[in-house]
């Protein structure tokens, strides 16, 4: 497995990574996107606005994370590839210049908590998700040099 810095090519790789990854491990959310809206988004907001890197397994993209200063605004493994080191790898990746960054992450999703608790990140709060696409309880989280 090789981490790379994203390009513009790759939208399309990590867009429907992230489709399918949503759909298996994440599928008590709502589908809000269609896949050309999915694609227009990685492509036109994501890539562009945020640090992206991808961890590839063979010649496929297996996982992907996005960040910005203070955020880690993505971070997701293909659901083949989960439990195989790559999160953990894309995180430290992220959090390499050793500045403070914070994060999203469903309540529901105790695989995720658990992993970024277990990375030193601390919960700062819970809410009702009123505020997210998702209409879904999320949680904040924060980690510090």
């Amino acid at each position: 497995m090789t981490l790379r810095r994203a390009s513009a090519a790759d939208a399309g790789d990590i867009a429907r990574l992230h489709r399918l990854t949503m759909r298996v491990s994440l599928p008590y959310l709502p589908e809000l996107h269609t896949p050309k809206e999915d694609l227009c988004f990685f492509r036109e907001r994501l890539l562009p606005e945020c640090e992206t890197w991808v961890a590839e397994a063979g010649e496929a993209i297996a996982g992907y994370v996005a960040f910005k200063p203070g955020w880690i605004m993505h971070l997701y493994v293909h659901p083949e590839h989960q439990g195989l080191g790559i999160g953990p790898r894309l995180l430290a990746k992220a959090l390499e210049d050793g500045t403070p960054r914070q994060l999203w992450t469903f309540q529901q999703n105790a695989r995720a908590r658990r992993f970024y608790e277990a990375r030193g990140f601390k919960l700062v709060r819970l809410t009702d998700g009123a505020d997210n696409e998702e209409k879904t309880p999320d949680a904040l989280y924060a980690w510090e040099a």
